[in-house]
Parts: C-alpha cells; sequence; structure tokens
C-alpha cells in the first residue's frame, strides 16, 4: 500500500539488508495497517524490534570474530 506521501516502501527498502528493509517496512506499515486491518500495530512495532535486535546481534558477533 502507498504511504501518505506517496512513495512506495520498497523504493527505500530494496537499498538496506533483510534486516534493516524489514525493520523500516514493519514501521513504515505500522499506522497504516492498523486503520486497514484493525489493530496490528503493536504487531507490527514489535517484529521491527525483533529485526533491530537481530541486526544487532548479527553486528556484535562479527565484532567479537
Amino acid at each position: 500500500t502507498s504511504h501518505p506521501s506517496g512513495v512506495e516502501c520498497i523504493e527505500i527498502t530494496r537499498h538496506m539488508s533483510f534486516n534493516l528493509g524489514n525493520v523500516v517496512k514493519y514501521l513504515w506499515r505500522a499506522g497504516l495497517k492498523d486503520a486497514e486491518v484493525g489493530g496490528k500495530e503493536l504487531e507490527d512495532l514489535k517484529k521491527a524490534m525483533w529485526y533491530l535486535q537481530d541486526e544487532i546481534a548479527v553486528r556484535e558477533e562479527k565484532q567479537n570474530v
């Protein structure tokens, strides 16, 4: 779905890693999807947090190698 700005999320996320792209995707749609599907905003925010925590863990592991 389109953001009120007219920009499509995929235009931004295709230039990111998988994890960071998913963080942006879930944050992007959190408010929009809530109105359409009825109450998924909190779930999307939690998913964004999960992908961000995973990205942090991956980067920390690479530093410790």
